[in-house]
């Protein structure tokens, strides 16, 4: 569990991104690349402690292998 405040905003902005990518057809590849790409500039920028950084990348990976948070949601008409 993330309790850093900036290592949830960093987590809070990757998850945002993982979601927008869903939606625009990219898949678990092309966002594992992403992740990739987002721990390596944090790691070269030192933007928080390397400890942190391990954490997030865990918590991100966690995210990205759970389904239900890529599911589309159907939204039910309004019949009036």
């Amino acid at each position: 569990m993330l309790q850093d405040t900036q290592t949830i905003r960093y987590y809070q902005r990757l998850t945002d991104a993982f979601v927008e990518l869903w939606n625009r057809g990219y898949r678990m590849d092309d966002m594992r690349m992403y992740l990739d790409g987002y721990i390596a500039a944090l790691q070269h920028g030192n933007a928080i402690e390397p400890y942190l950084i391990h954490r997030l990348e865990e918590e991100a990976n966690r995210y990205l292998h759970d389904v239900s948070n890529f599911t589309m949601t159907q939204l039910q008409p309004d019949y009036y």
